[in-house]
């Protein structure tokens, strides 16, 4: 398996910080560079051995890089890949960790015109409500899938080398066009997240929100989980994968307005319906994914 001289890693935090990790578990990384704007996060990526060496400057970390991973919210990628586009060393491959892909091609296109043969957008199924070089972990991407969507443009080795990298960090690797990955995690990733967000905002705005949490308990806790996540990152995602959200939303919203229509008439036959089938779904979802299918 092809190695890494040296990995730049762009946004030290539980995705970049992991797979840096788990490059140099496996052997496969010379060095590794964390670029970011907070200097705390970068000494503290240090001390917990992340990454070898920090730069506030990603044009100057990306000089002879072999591997440029750019994790940072999709919103400040265009303003990453500007910066790096005229010091790329020739055949340096360039990668994300973004939870949307069209937008992210489309930035590529836009930044890195001359660099699109070694350009492979990635997505990493392996999110947490933590931030930062201190939520890095071994074996966060262990069965964890990895979905590529390599551009027109690029060439199948790069393709292949980014998905062998994946591989090594014990993810399962799958290749997806950019629309297609949109849509499907604007159903199981984005919508959840916008609704577990709305939920917790609507709790907390109520007259009596403190009496509601202190009566909180497993489910309140298990629906909202994910409303602890990174607020700019899903700000972001929200505006990049604005059409496919949309589509979900408005679906979603018309699904609630029968179910509130069943509770007014108290139709207690089309809940119960309802709530079986949503509950046979949830059950041999849960079995497929239990046996990594």
């Amino acid at each position: 398996m092809r190695s890494i001289g040296k990995l730049v890693i762009i946004g030290v935090g539980l995705i970049g910080g992991s797979f840096a990790l788990a490059m140099k578990r496996a052997g496969l990384v010379g060095q590794v560079v964390g670029v970011g704007r907070s200097l705390d996060n970068l000494n503290r990526a240090i001390e917990l051995g992340v990454i070898d060496a920090a730069s506030q400057d990603p044009a100057q970390a990306v000089a002879g890089a072999d591997l440029v991973m750019v994790a940072t919210p999709v919103g400040q990628m265009g303003r990453v890949f500007d910066a790096i586009a005229p010091v790329l060393p020739a055949h340096a491959i360039v990668t994300d960790a973004g939870s949307t892909k069209g937008d992210v091609a489309q930035l590529m296109r836009a930044h890195l015109p001359e660099h699109l043969a070694y350009c492979v957008p990635a997505h990493p199924i392996a999110g947490s409500d933590r931030s930062g070089a201190a939520a890095a972990q071994y074996g966060l991407f262990e069965q964890r899938r990895v979905v590529l969507t390599p551009l027109e443009a690029t060439l199948p080795e790069a393709a292949e080398a980014v998905g062998q990298w994946w591989q090594a960090s014990g993810a399962r690797v799958f290749s997806m066009r950019a629309d297609e990955h949109d849509a499907v995690f604007a159903s199981v990733s984005h919508l959840p997240h916008l609704l577990a967000f709305a939920y917790v905002e609507m709790v907390a705005n109520k007259t009596d929100a403190a009496r509601c949490f202190d009566f909180a308990a497993t489910g309140f806790k298990d629906f909202t989980r994910i409303a602890g996540s990174h607020p700019e990152m899903w700000r972001d995602i929200s505006l990049a994968n604005r059409d496919a959200l949309l589509a979900d939303l408005r679906a979603y919203q018309a699904g609630l307005a029968q179910l509130t229509q069943w509770v007014e008439a108290g139709d207690g036959a089309a809940l119960e319906q309802m709530f079986q089938h949503a509950r046979e779904a949830r059950v041999q979802w849960a079995q497929r994914f239990a046996q990594g299918v």
